[in-house]
């Protein structure tokens, strides 16, 4: 049975190297859809190239549309902070620019809400060393096509397997019941 588009809900999150994010969140149960992009920087709809110099501002991130009724916002932020480290400003490993930044950007008061709750339980637990933003979402653009369930298609690409492969199997084994069948 599907769930209608009305019931879902949509978050934003930067947690590095959008490939890395999006080939977490498309093995998540009830993730409907991941879509790769960039958001709250000062230009509208740059390119990929435009952001990798660090100039417009913008975060490399991840729209997740969910259904609430199978997996919460709650479960989505958990997911979130296990496979990035929210305590390194504008990096994420060899990733290393203000794209990079960790960031939830909510679409809703309820959103914010939420996330200042889930943010607010790592930062105690870190000895207050996260330095994750939370914002409103401003500026989407989705990536070119080419990043788009990168992940999928090139698995053994080197970055990929080195990389995304191993936050995939992470998320697997820390969140087995959030996962789809495989």
């Amino acid at each position: 049975m599907t769930t209608p588009l009305s019931s879902l809900q949509t978050i934003t999150l930067g947690g590095g190297c959008f490939w890395c994010t999006e080939a977490v969140y498309e093995q998540v149960h009830g993730v409907a859809s991941v879509v790769s992009g960039y958001c709250n920087g000062q230009v509208d709809a740059p390119t990929y190239e435009q952001v990798c110099t660090g100039r417009t501002g913008h975060v490399e991130a991840v729209r997740v549309r969910f259904d609430p009724a199978q997996v919460s916002l709650r479960e989505i932020l958990e997911v979130f902070f296990v496979v990035h480290d929210p305590t390194t400003l504008n990096r994420q490993g060899n990733d290393v620019g203000t794209q990079y930044r960790s960031g939830i950007y909510w679409h809703t008061p309820e959103q914010a809400e939420v996330a200042r709750e889930v943010l607010a339980e790592v930062q105690a637990a870190s000895g207050g060393r996260v330095v994750t933003e939370l914002e409103p979402e401003a500026r989407w653009s989705d990536a070119e096509a080419y990043h788009q369930h990168y992940f999928a298609r090139n698995p053994n690409q080197g970055y990929c397997a080195v990389v995304v492969g191993p936050k995939v199997e992470k998320f697997r084994k820390t969140f087995a019941r959030l996962a789809r069948a495989a």
